[in-house]
């Protein structure tokens, strides 16, 4: 990723503002998601995009801009980081069975774990293969393999599946086990987790799309039109005269809400835990949101 000048002295404040502990906390985070700036700058740069996104909406809607700089300060600060993990994870279980039938190949070539650890950083698994390498590179630096195997597990301690399997793989090599028949075991182990999720996510597909559907695009659009409703009625002679303004805002919280609340059911639903929502929570925000600005801007006729 591109490095970008910022002024030293903002990033100072940034430093001084901000807890010690948190930005500690935060450069773990960007570590694992693989995103190449420290803490004071990540989060430097992303109040000012969110300064500039809230305020370009803020000319034309001041509660407009107000949501998307927090919206905008939320996603890039949080999701997006927790995204990259979670797709890095994703994409290193993936690669996982494999890896460990590549290692056990090479174990039963009748090279030892370590040169086999060394081999493996020269295939082609993705991320896997990245944090092979730094593995391989603390064992070069003389930390015991197993200590650098520990410490591959904790780094990957967001993935139950890549945790567990390396622990079964740490004490089998402590225990001196047949590590070849470890690994292939191990490794038809994770290929039968990962088909139960892939099923769980096709069995569970329906329910997602009426998540979707209706809390992005039904729901927004119904209480859209409602609010355009609402409007027409407000300037009909002899009626009562209603807070038209505060309606719509109450209605645009609502289709937010709702959207968040979806997102964490899709998340319980398919991957069984409410952090798996979160990104699903963000999508659906936006949409419901937009959907609810383009009903409202629907001349009825009213």
């Amino acid at each position: 990723m591109a490095k970008f000048k910022i002024t030293p002295y903002l990033i100072k404040i940034t430093e001084k503002v901000i807890p010690k502990k948190l930005l500690k906390k935060y450069d773990l985070l960007l570590y694992s998601a693989g995103i190449a700036f420290r803490a004071s700058e990540y989060l430097l740069i992303s109040f000012l995009i969110s300064i500039i996104v809230g305020t370009v909406l803020f000319i034309f809607n001041p509660l407009h801009g107000i949501v998307a700089f927090i919206s905008t300060l939320i996603g890039v600060v949080w999701v997006y980081p927790y995204w990259k993990i979670a797709k890095r994870i994703e994409d290193m279980e993936q690669m996982l069975p494999d890896a460990f039938f590549y290692l056990a190949s090479s174990l039963r070539a009748g090279i030892s774990f370590s040169e086999a650890l060394e081999e493996l950083t020269t295939a082609k698994f993705g991320a896997l293969s990245e944090e092979f390498k730094k593995t391989v590179s603390e064992i070069k630096k003389g930390r015991p393999t197993v200590e650098a195997l520990k410490a591959f597990a904790l780094r990957n301690k967001k993935s139950p599946v890549i945790y567990r399997s390396m622990m079964i793989i740490i004490e089998a090599l402590e225990r001196g086990a047949p590590m070849a028949d470890v690994l292939v075991s191990v490794g038809n182990d994770v290929r039968e987790i990962l088909r139960i999720k892939k099923e769980r996510k096709a069995s569970t597909g329906m329910q997602v799309m009426f998540f979707i559907i209706a809390s992005g695009f039904v729901g927004p659009l119904i209480l859209g039109v409602v609010s355009k409703v609402i409007v027409g009625l407000g300037g009909v002679e002899g009626t009562v005269t209603l807070p038209i303004s505060a309606i719509k805002t109450v209605l645009l919280i609502f289709v937010a809400l709702q959207a968040i609340v979806s997102g964490i059911g899709i998340g319980v639903i398919r991957e069984g835990k409410f952090s798996g929502g979160l990104k699903y929570s963000v999508m659906l925000a936006i949409m419901g949101v937009i959907v609810f600005n383009l009903a409202g801007s629907i001349n009825l006729g009213v």
